[in-house]
């Protein structure tokens, strides 16, 4: 019997709207705050910032679909739709009977998913006559995608990138460079916030927290320059939903639902792109699909994170943002998966988690790599360490199924490819790779301080 192994949508499918999962929401989330004065913050309060239009939609809480611009649409053109994929291999090596499909983001011309926020980014910043764009980057995804993107738009873009990452994964600095980026390790002593946060801590190996703060400020003292971000805030997970509206027509020419929703988690961005527009369905009662959000055992806001107001970087420089978090100074073990070394999550996630629509699941870094390295032989894919991690919670998951013997259906994102991370997957093979353990006490110390 023949099985179809790849779902493709031709181009007149790739979505016209993005899904505002705010406006749907049983409960909204909490306003974010102006941290002097402790008031809501309003469009216009992060204009200096951000993009107008992205100010709009980071507190749009009543309209559901956003239209996307057709100069945007145009441009996901170059890679859109990407192809859902049935794992087979990998069903077949695990001996499961959960049917497993993946949603293959890696496809792209950066290889990730981070693509699909840039280029609107990137546009609205041009239409409002924007000359300069900054912004921070962990693992290096997110920076490849907005050089890019600055590119398209003849915009000049400036990257700070963890300065541990900019370490292990020095490729992706040249992707960055390829495309007229300007990169520079963080924290720098090219800011104030950089220099500070050196003084305190002179072997400080960087932070997104920590490069947020540099950005941000260079984007309020360059003139004609705004400040762009790769996950965290809602106009960026609003973006990223044309995975999951594309998914949602991909499993349907499959003939199936999915039971299970899973990626992994840094900020959002990924998660809440695949898993948004599946969600809405459980909020109307028509599905009860589970979401699984899977993080870092090192990094673990969802599970061992407290919710609270705190700021979205490390200076102080962003809103107060509702989230769970492990404090904004919270100083990440230096895992390769650097996309996921942020310690809070958007403030949509965290009132889902609050609610009970989704949860999170701690994965530790030798078990993601070796969920990575079983993917990649059975399924031919290498997978970025921050995709590790959603396919190391699928295997738990298919395991499952082995014991109760259930046929569900498992989906998840495969937010980016890693054939620039192989230095990472060198130390695994060569046994140099460790789980970092993140005690109560730690955490605790860190959110007192």
């Amino acid at each position: 019997m023949e099985h179809t192994k790849r779902y493709q949508l031709p181009e007149e499918e790739i979505p016209r709207q993005w899904y505002n999962i705010q406006a749907e929401m049983p409960n909204k989330p909490m306003p974010l705050l102006n941290p002097a004065t402790r008031e809501p913050m309003r469009p216009e309060d992060l204009y200096p910032v951000f993009a107008e239009e992205l100010c709009r939609q980071e507190l749009n809480q009543t309209d559901a679909w956003i239209d996307i611009p057709e100069e945007v649409r145009e441009k996901y053109k170059f890679y859109r739709s990407t192809p859902l994929v049935r794992a087979y291999g990998l069903e077949k090596a695990l001996g499961t009977p959960a049917h497993i499909y993946f949603k293959n983001e890696s496809v792209s011309p950066m290889g990730s998913h981070k693509l699909n926020s840039a280029i609107p980014q990137a546009y609205y910043c041009k239409q409002e006559g924007v000359e300069n764009v900054t912004t921070e980057t962990g693992a290096g995804q997110w920076g490849a995608s907005l050089a890019y993107a600055a590119s398209m738009f003849g915009l000049n873009a400036a990257v700070y990138q963890v300065k541990i990452s900019y370490e292990q994964k020095p490729y992706r600095k040249s992707i960055m460079q390829v495309f007229g980026a300007q990169v520079t390790p963080s924290p720098s002593m090219s800011t104030r916030a950089g220099k500070d946060i050196i003084t305190r801590d002179p072997n400080h190996q960087g932070s997104l927290g920590t490069a947020i703060s540099e950005a941000i400020e260079l984007a309020q003292t360059t003139p004609h320059c705004k400040y762009t971000l790769g996950s965290v805030l809602s106009h960026v997970t609003l973006h990223q939903t044309v995975i999951g509206l594309e998914a949602e027509k991909q499993m349907a020419m499959a003939g199936e639902y999915p039971d299970i929703v899973i990626a992994c988690f840094g900020g959002g961005s990924n998660f809440g792109g695949l898993a948004f527009p599946f969600m809405r369905h459980n909020f109307t009662g028509e599905r009860n699909t589970r979401f699984i959000a899977a993080e870092p055992d090192s990094c673990p806001k969802l599970t061992r994170g407290v919710f609270r107001y705190d700021f979205g970087d490390e200076t102080g420089y962003t809103p107060l943002l509702p989230m769970f978090t492990l404090g904004h100074n919270f100083k990440p073990a230096n895992i390769h998966a650097g996309g996921l070394r942020y310690h809070g999550a958007g403030v949509i996630v965290s009132q889902l988690i609050k609610d009970g629509y989704m949860e999170g699941m701690d994965i530790p870094q030798l078990e993601s790599f070796e969920a990575g390295t079983l993917f990649a032989r059975t399924e031919g894919i290498i997978p970025a360490p921050e995709s590790c991690h959603a396919i190391a919670a699928t295997i738990r998951e298919a395991k499952k199924c082995i014991e109760t013997g259930e046929e569900k259906v498992i989906l998840f994102n495969l937010s980016g490819h890693g054939l620039i991370d192989m230095a990472s997957y060198d130390k695994f093979i060569a046994g140099d790779l460790q789980n970092y353990t993140l005690t109560d006490e730690a955490i605790r110390k860190n959110l007192e301080s």
